[in-house]
């Protein structure tokens, strides 16, 4: 095979895959390990790909790469959609208690389907916080009468819609939700929970530490992903909630930490 060709079926396989290997290059190619690594070069240098380390991931999949909440509702709709019933499930018809919701499409999801939410017990309510505006503007448009809001203050991230700041974790720091869903960039066996901006990192890490049981919500297409700043290990949390089975190496290091993995 040409090396033309060999870079062209690199570059469809990253863009299926998400992330590719040079070991496992090498072996479905039937070249040396050497021979890979030049390819990889050169398809970064054409801007195709981005090396890391042992492989190689799509060019726009920078630490910093974020897109709006705008642009991200759509992707992945269908294992959003999954991951959202399932972290639904955590919150019976049965339960009595507070949930904290952070900013995100998928925890989004979730916040869509508890507009119809509705307790065993008439008069019950479920607490609901969130750093959220779009969601908390949701949530209370929805008129549910079994929903107590509460919208977090802080300074907001137009990209996101999510209150940050010194504001936004002070008032954290005053609460202590029993269930906090919260999203994520990347989920990593070696750098654990990330996102590209660091101030909605420090509000997700003040999120990990306030509430009694971390849920986080995140496709298959943030497992093994990194991005800029990590807010919190895989020891951190108790259940991640994904569409797809982890990648062997985290696979082991989530039961390592003890985490929880429900596929949806």
């Amino acid at each position: 095979m040409y090396a033309t060709e060999r870079h062209q079926q690199i570059a469809d396989t990253l863009e299926v895959v998400g992330r590719v290997s040079v070991a496992g290059l090498a072996r479905d190619f039937g070249v040396t390990t050497e021979t890979i690594r030049r390819d990889l070069d050169a398809l970064e240098e054409a801007g195709r790909l981005r090396r890391v380390h042992g492989g190689a991931v799509p060019a726009e999949q920078s630490t910093l790469a974020e897109t709006s909440l705008a642009e991200r509702l759509g992707r992945n709709a269908a294992a959003k959609d999954a991951i959202a019933r399932a972290a639904l499930a955590l919150i019976p018809p049965t339960f009595r208690g507070s949930v904290l919701i952070d900013s995100g499409s998928t925890t989004g999801r979730l916040a869509e389907l508890l507009e119809e939410w509705e307790p065993d017990v008439p008069g019950a309510t479920l607490d609901v916080s969130t750093n959220s505006i779009p969601l908390a503007a949701r949530l209370h448009s929805a008129g549910n009468p079994h929903l107590q809001l509460r919208s977090l203050g802080g300074a907001v991230r137009g990209i996101t819609g999510a209150a940050v700041g010194p504001t936004t974790i002070a008032q954290l720091s005053d609460i202590r939700p029993d269930l906090a869903f919260v999203g994520a960039n990347g989920v990593s066996a070696a750098f654990g929970l990330s996102t590209p901006d660091e101030t909605e990192a420090a509000a997700k890490a003040a999120m990990v530490h306030a509430a009694r049981r971390v849920v986080v919500l995140a496709d298959s297409s943030k497992l093994d992903a990194e991005s800029l700043v990590r807010f919190a290990c895989l020891d951190e949390i108790d259940t991640l909630i994904t569409d797809a089975s982890a990648p062997p190496a985290l696979a082991e290091s989530l039961a390592d930490a003890d985490v929880q993995v429900v596929l949806a």
